[in-house]
Protein backbone atom coordinates (compact mmCIF):
# COMPACT_ATOMS: atom_id res chain seq x y z
CA UNK A 1 0.00 0.00 0.00
CA UNK A 2 1.33 3.79 -0.80
CA UNK A 3 2.66 5.77 2.42
CA UNK A 4 -0.02 8.18 3.55
CA UNK A 5 0.53 12.01 2.39
CA UNK A 6 -0.64 13.16 5.80
CA UNK A 7 -1.16 10.27 8.81
CA UNK A 8 -3.87 12.57 10.56
CA UNK A 9 -5.72 12.83 6.88
CA UNK A 10 -6.48 10.06 4.72
CA UNK A 11 -7.68 12.34 1.75
CA UNK A 12 -4.90 14.85 2.04
CA UNK A 13 -4.11 13.14 -1.92
CA UNK A 14 -7.79 14.62 -2.77
CA UNK A 15 -7.28 18.37 -2.86
CA UNK A 16 -9.19 20.78 -5.42
CA UNK A 17 -7.36 19.72 -8.82
CA UNK A 18 -4.39 17.65 -7.62
CA UNK A 19 -5.01 15.29 -10.57
CA UNK A 20 -2.45 12.43 -11.04
CA UNK A 21 -0.01 12.57 -14.44
CA UNK A 22 -2.23 9.37 -15.30
CA UNK A 23 -5.24 11.22 -15.64
CA UNK A 24 -4.86 15.14 -16.25
CA UNK A 25 -5.82 14.43 -20.30
CA UNK A 26 -9.03 12.72 -19.39
CA UNK A 27 -12.35 14.78 -20.49
CA UNK A 28 -14.04 16.08 -17.48
CA UNK A 29 -17.30 14.25 -17.27
CA UNK A 30 -20.27 12.12 -14.73
CA UNK A 31 -20.75 8.82 -15.92
CA UNK A 32 -24.32 7.98 -14.38
CA UNK A 33 -25.55 3.85 -14.65
CA UNK A 34 -29.30 3.81 -15.35
CA UNK A 35 -30.45 0.40 -13.59
CA UNK A 36 -33.85 0.06 -15.42
CA UNK A 37 -32.89 1.27 -18.60
CA UNK A 38 -29.55 -0.68 -19.11
CA UNK A 39 -27.50 2.16 -20.06
CA UNK A 40 -24.81 4.77 -18.85
CA UNK A 41 -25.48 8.61 -19.26
CA UNK A 42 -22.54 10.52 -19.72
CA UNK A 43 -22.93 14.29 -19.12
CA UNK A 44 -20.28 16.80 -19.68
CA UNK A 45 -20.43 18.84 -16.14
CA UNK A 46 -19.41 22.28 -18.14
CA UNK A 47 -23.25 22.81 -19.72
CA UNK A 48 -25.25 20.00 -17.53
CA UNK A 49 -25.90 18.35 -20.95
CA UNK A 50 -25.85 14.77 -21.40
CA UNK A 51 -23.29 13.86 -24.60
CA UNK A 52 -23.51 10.71 -24.93
CA UNK A 53 -25.51 7.16 -24.11
CA UNK A 54 -23.89 4.05 -23.79
CA UNK A 55 -25.71 0.67 -23.59
CA UNK A 56 -24.34 -1.56 -21.17
CA UNK A 57 -24.82 -4.82 -19.86
CA UNK A 58 -28.56 -5.85 -17.70
CA UNK A 59 -28.92 -3.45 -14.39
CA UNK A 60 -25.73 -1.64 -14.30
CA UNK A 61 -25.63 -0.29 -10.60
CA UNK A 62 -22.45 1.21 -10.28
CA UNK A 63 -19.19 3.20 -12.15
CA UNK A 64 -15.94 2.16 -10.78
CA UNK A 65 -12.91 3.87 -11.43
CA UNK A 66 -9.79 1.40 -10.89
CA UNK A 67 -7.22 1.35 -8.38
CA UNK A 68 -4.66 2.63 -11.04
CA UNK A 69 -7.16 4.95 -12.59
CA UNK A 70 -7.17 3.81 -16.17
CA UNK A 71 -9.93 2.27 -16.83
CA UNK A 72 -14.19 2.92 -15.34
CA UNK A 73 -15.60 -0.18 -14.64
CA UNK A 74 -19.31 -0.43 -15.21
CA UNK A 75 -20.96 -3.19 -13.01
CA UNK A 76 -23.91 -5.38 -14.86
CA UNK A 77 -25.21 -6.66 -11.98
CA UNK A 78 -28.35 -8.99 -13.19
CA UNK A 79 -25.66 -9.28 -16.37
CA UNK A 80 -22.98 -11.17 -14.62
CA UNK A 81 -20.24 -9.32 -15.91
CA UNK A 82 -18.07 -5.78 -15.94
CA UNK A 83 -17.67 -3.77 -18.82
CA UNK A 84 -14.62 -1.24 -18.85
CA UNK A 85 -14.74 2.16 -20.21
CA UNK A 86 -11.50 3.93 -21.33
CA UNK A 87 -12.01 7.65 -19.47
CA UNK A 88 -9.25 9.15 -21.94
CA UNK A 89 -11.49 8.14 -25.17
CA UNK A 90 -15.11 7.18 -23.66
CA UNK A 91 -15.33 4.11 -25.72
CA UNK A 92 -15.73 1.10 -23.74
CA UNK A 93 -14.13 -2.58 -24.55
CA UNK A 94 -15.24 -6.63 -24.41
CA UNK A 95 -17.28 -7.39 -21.41
CA UNK A 96 -15.89 -9.40 -18.59
CA UNK A 97 -17.74 -12.09 -17.07
CA UNK A 98 -18.13 -11.78 -13.28
CA UNK A 99 -20.92 -13.01 -11.37
CA UNK A 100 -23.41 -10.78 -9.24
CA UNK A 101 -21.50 -7.44 -9.27
CA UNK A 102 -23.33 -5.10 -7.37
CA UNK A 103 -20.23 -3.39 -6.62
CA UNK A 104 -16.78 -3.19 -6.80
CA UNK A 105 -13.98 -2.23 -4.47
CA UNK A 106 -9.98 -2.88 -4.65
CA UNK A 107 -7.27 -3.22 -1.80
CA UNK A 108 -4.85 -1.22 -1.27
CA UNK A 109 -1.83 -2.47 -2.64
CA UNK A 110 -3.85 -2.73 -5.96
CA UNK A 111 -3.56 -6.05 -6.25
CA UNK A 112 -7.08 -7.20 -5.60
CA UNK A 113 -10.26 -6.66 -7.07
CA UNK A 114 -13.26 -7.29 -4.36
CA UNK A 115 -16.62 -7.96 -5.93
CA UNK A 116 -19.55 -7.41 -3.60
CA UNK A 117 -21.62 -10.27 -4.48
CA UNK A 118 -24.91 -9.06 -2.79
CA UNK A 119 -27.14 -11.63 -3.78
CA UNK A 120 -24.37 -14.63 -3.59
CA UNK A 121 -23.55 -13.21 -0.37
CA UNK A 122 -20.13 -13.18 -1.42
CA UNK A 123 -17.28 -11.32 -1.20
CA UNK A 124 -15.51 -12.50 -4.53
CA UNK A 125 -11.35 -11.59 -4.33
CA UNK A 126 -10.48 -11.01 -8.27
CA UNK A 127 -7.07 -10.49 -9.77
CA UNK A 128 -7.39 -6.45 -10.02
CA UNK A 129 -6.34 -6.51 -13.80
CA UNK A 130 -7.89 -9.89 -15.35
CA UNK A 131 -10.95 -10.35 -12.77
CA UNK A 132 -9.71 -13.83 -12.47
CA UNK A 133 -11.27 -15.02 -9.01
CA UNK A 134 -8.66 -15.58 -6.35
CA UNK A 135 -10.79 -16.53 -3.20
CA UNK A 136 -14.64 -16.56 -2.91
CA UNK A 137 -15.40 -15.63 0.64
CA UNK A 138 -18.81 -16.45 2.36
CA UNK A 139 -20.03 -13.35 3.74
CA UNK A 140 -21.97 -14.61 6.55
CA UNK A 141 -24.89 -11.92 5.85
CA UNK A 142 -27.34 -10.65 2.77
CA UNK A 143 -27.25 -7.81 0.67
CA UNK A 144 -22.96 -6.98 0.98
CA UNK A 145 -23.21 -3.83 -0.55
CA UNK A 146 -20.58 -1.11 0.25
CA UNK A 147 -17.41 -0.84 2.39
CA UNK A 148 -14.20 1.56 3.54
CA UNK A 149 -11.24 0.64 4.21
CA UNK A 150 -8.78 1.02 7.59
CA UNK A 151 -6.01 4.05 7.40
CA UNK A 152 -3.42 0.83 7.21
CA UNK A 153 -5.32 -1.30 4.37
CA UNK A 154 -5.25 -4.03 6.96
CA UNK A 155 -9.22 -4.73 7.06
CA UNK A 156 -12.10 -2.95 5.60
CA UNK A 157 -15.76 -2.78 6.91
CA UNK A 158 -18.68 -4.33 4.72
CA UNK A 159 -22.75 -3.17 5.01
CA UNK A 160 -24.94 -5.58 4.49
CA UNK A 161 -28.30 -4.15 3.47
CA UNK A 162 -30.58 -6.66 3.62
CA UNK A 163 -29.92 -8.34 7.01
CA UNK A 164 -28.81 -5.39 8.92
CA UNK A 165 -25.28 -6.39 9.42
CA UNK A 166 -21.62 -5.10 9.59
CA UNK A 167 -19.09 -7.16 8.57
CA UNK A 168 -15.10 -6.73 9.50
CA UNK A 169 -13.32 -8.35 7.18
CA UNK A 170 -8.70 -9.11 7.20
CA UNK A 171 -7.43 -7.76 3.66
CA UNK A 172 -4.49 -10.08 3.59
CA UNK A 173 -5.94 -12.94 4.65
CA UNK A 174 -9.50 -12.40 3.06
CA UNK A 175 -11.68 -13.67 5.95
CA UNK A 176 -14.39 -12.49 7.67
CA UNK A 177 -12.39 -11.47 11.05
CA UNK A 178 -16.09 -10.08 13.00
CA UNK A 179 -19.94 -9.36 12.45
CA UNK A 180 -22.42 -7.66 14.32
CA UNK A 181 -25.89 -6.49 13.95
CA UNK A 182 -26.99 -3.28 13.79
CA UNK A 183 -29.11 -2.37 17.10
CA UNK A 184 -32.12 -1.61 15.69
CA UNK A 185 -34.74 -3.62 14.74
CA UNK A 186 -35.26 -2.57 10.89
CA UNK A 187 -31.88 -1.60 9.46
CA UNK A 188 -30.92 -1.33 6.40
CA UNK A 189 -27.43 -0.40 5.95
CA UNK A 190 -25.93 1.47 3.06
CA UNK A 191 -22.58 3.59 2.22
CA UNK A 192 -19.56 3.22 4.53
CA UNK A 193 -16.64 5.82 5.38
CA UNK A 194 -13.82 6.51 7.33
CA UNK A 195 -13.34 10.12 8.75
CA UNK A 196 -10.25 11.89 7.50
CA UNK A 197 -8.21 11.10 10.94
CA UNK A 198 -8.99 7.39 10.60
CA UNK A 199 -10.76 6.68 14.04
CA UNK A 200 -14.19 6.85 12.92
CA UNK A 201 -16.95 5.16 10.91
CA UNK A 202 -19.18 6.64 8.99
CA UNK A 203 -22.32 4.10 7.98
CA UNK A 204 -25.42 5.13 6.39
CA UNK A 205 -28.84 3.27 7.29
CA UNK A 206 -31.73 4.24 5.34
CA UNK A 207 -34.38 2.30 7.23
CA UNK A 208 -33.26 4.31 11.00
CA UNK A 209 -32.46 7.52 8.91
CA UNK A 210 -28.82 8.48 9.83
CA UNK A 211 -25.79 7.62 10.38
CA UNK A 212 -24.12 4.84 12.82
CA UNK A 213 -20.88 6.10 14.03
CA UNK A 214 -18.36 3.32 15.16
CA UNK A 215 -15.12 2.70 15.84
CA UNK A 216 -13.89 0.68 13.38
CA UNK A 217 -10.82 -1.17 15.50
CA UNK A 218 -12.58 -2.13 18.59
CA UNK A 219 -15.55 -2.72 16.56
CA UNK A 220 -17.89 -2.19 19.20
CA UNK A 221 -21.60 -1.21 19.05
CA UNK A 222 -22.50 2.01 17.26
CA UNK A 223 -24.40 4.99 17.98
CA UNK A 224 -27.41 6.81 15.50
CA UNK A 225 -26.96 10.08 14.54
CA UNK A 226 -29.94 10.98 12.59
CA UNK A 227 -29.69 12.92 9.71
CA UNK A 228 -32.73 12.69 7.38
CA UNK A 229 -35.60 10.12 5.85
CA UNK A 230 -33.70 7.60 4.09
CA UNK A 231 -29.67 8.58 4.40
CA UNK A 232 -27.75 6.72 1.84
CA UNK A 233 -24.74 7.95 0.33
CA UNK A 234 -21.23 9.71 2.05
CA UNK A 235 -18.88 12.11 0.26
CA UNK A 236 -15.99 14.07 1.71
CA UNK A 237 -15.51 17.37 0.73
CA UNK A 238 -12.24 18.45 -0.88
CA UNK A 239 -10.66 20.09 2.54
CA UNK A 240 -11.15 16.90 4.32
CA UNK A 241 -13.59 19.17 6.42
CA UNK A 242 -16.95 17.98 6.04
CA UNK A 243 -19.12 14.57 5.21
CA UNK A 244 -22.08 15.35 2.59
CA UNK A 245 -25.01 12.47 3.63
CA UNK A 246 -27.73 12.06 0.78
CA UNK A 247 -31.05 11.72 2.42
CA UNK A 248 -32.68 9.90 -0.61
CA UNK A 249 -36.00 9.54 1.22
CA UNK A 250 -36.71 13.27 2.16
CA UNK A 251 -34.93 14.84 -1.27
CA UNK A 252 -31.84 16.58 1.52
CA UNK A 253 -28.53 16.58 1.96
CA UNK A 254 -26.81 16.46 5.31
CA UNK A 255 -23.73 18.28 6.16
CA UNK A 256 -21.29 16.96 8.94
CA UNK A 257 -18.43 18.85 10.64
CA UNK A 258 -15.62 16.34 10.78
CA UNK A 259 -14.12 18.27 13.74
CA UNK A 260 -17.30 18.03 15.88
CA UNK A 261 -19.28 14.96 14.64
CA UNK A 262 -22.08 17.20 14.38
CA UNK A 263 -24.20 18.41 11.55
CA UNK A 264 -23.90 21.53 10.72
CA UNK A 265 -26.04 22.28 7.35
CA UNK A 266 -29.15 20.49 5.77
CA UNK A 267 -30.32 21.65 1.93
CA UNK A 268 -32.99 20.68 0.43
CA UNK A 269 -33.40 19.95 -3.16
CA UNK A 270 -36.06 22.43 -4.53
CA UNK A 271 -39.42 20.20 -5.80
CA UNK A 272 -38.18 17.29 -3.99
CA UNK A 273 -36.24 14.14 -5.63
CA UNK A 274 -34.40 11.32 -4.34
CA UNK A 275 -30.61 12.06 -4.33
CA UNK A 276 -28.63 8.90 -3.88
CA UNK A 277 -24.96 7.68 -4.47
CA UNK A 278 -22.38 10.20 -6.53
CA UNK A 279 -19.10 12.21 -5.72
CA UNK A 280 -17.43 15.28 -5.71
CA UNK A 281 -16.35 17.60 -8.79
CA UNK A 282 -12.02 17.76 -9.16
CA UNK A 283 -12.53 21.61 -7.95
CA UNK A 284 -14.40 20.66 -4.73
CA UNK A 285 -17.89 23.19 -5.52
CA UNK A 286 -20.44 20.96 -6.92
CA UNK A 287 -21.65 17.26 -5.55
CA UNK A 288 -23.14 15.44 -8.01
CA UNK A 289 -26.09 12.91 -6.96
CA UNK A 290 -28.40 10.57 -8.85
CA UNK A 291 -32.06 10.83 -8.09
CA UNK A 292 -32.86 7.16 -8.12
CA UNK A 293 -36.42 7.46 -8.27
CA UNK A 294 -36.77 10.39 -11.09
CA UNK A 295 -34.34 9.91 -13.52
CA UNK A 296 -32.74 12.81 -12.92
CA UNK A 297 -28.98 13.80 -11.26
CA UNK A 298 -28.19 16.71 -9.48
CA UNK A 299 -25.79 18.96 -9.54
CA UNK A 300 -25.10 20.93 -6.22
CA UNK A 301 -23.35 24.07 -5.18
CA UNK A 302 -20.91 23.01 -2.18
CA UNK A 303 -21.07 26.33 -0.90
CA UNK A 304 -24.46 26.87 -0.07
CA UNK A 305 -26.37 23.86 -1.07
CA UNK A 306 -27.80 25.84 -4.06
CA UNK A 307 -29.38 23.48 -6.94
CA UNK A 308 -27.64 24.36 -9.76
CA UNK A 309 -28.88 21.70 -12.67
CA UNK A 310 -31.12 18.79 -12.33
CA UNK A 311 -30.56 16.97 -15.44
CA UNK A 312 -32.50 13.93 -16.71
CA UNK A 313 -30.77 10.77 -17.47
CA UNK A 314 -32.41 7.58 -17.87
CA UNK A 315 -34.56 5.26 -15.39
CA UNK A 316 -33.81 4.15 -11.52
CA UNK A 317 -30.16 6.01 -12.25
CA UNK A 318 -27.85 5.21 -9.22
CA UNK A 319 -23.85 4.82 -8.74
CA UNK A 320 -23.01 7.66 -11.06
CA UNK A 321 -19.03 8.87 -11.16
CA UNK A 322 -17.31 11.62 -11.51
CA UNK A 323 -14.27 11.88 -12.92
CA UNK A 324 -11.53 12.32 -13.60
CA UNK A 325 -11.33 12.56 -9.52
CA UNK A 326 -7.93 14.41 -7.36
CA UNK A 327 -6.18 11.12 -5.94
CA UNK A 328 -3.12 9.03 -6.54
CA UNK A 329 -4.62 5.49 -6.66
CA UNK A 330 -8.88 4.31 -6.40
CA UNK A 331 -9.87 1.70 -3.63
CA UNK A 332 -13.78 1.58 -5.53
CA UNK A 333 -17.26 2.28 -5.24
CA UNK A 334 -17.96 5.49 -7.47
CA UNK A 335 -14.57 6.79 -5.96
CA UNK A 336 -12.87 6.71 -3.13
CA UNK A 337 -9.24 7.90 -3.13
CA UNK A 338 -6.45 8.03 -1.58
Amino acid sequence: MPPLLDPNDLYAADRPNQLSDTVKGFPSRVYVPNTESDTVSVIDPTTYKVVETIKVGDQPQHVVPSWDLKTLWINNDLGDSLTPLDPATGKTGPTVSVEDPYNLYFTPDGKYSVVMASMDRQLVFRDAHTMAVVKAVPAQCAGVNHADFSPDGKYFIVSCEFSGELLKVDTASMTVLAKQKIPRGHSMPQDVKISPDGRTWYIADMMADGLWVLNGDTFETPTLLPTGQGAHGLYVSRDSKSLYISNRDEGSVSVLDFATGKLVAKWHIPGGGSPDMGGVSADGKVLWLSGRYHGEVYAIDTADGRLLARIKVGVGPHGLCVYPQPGRYSLGHTGIFR
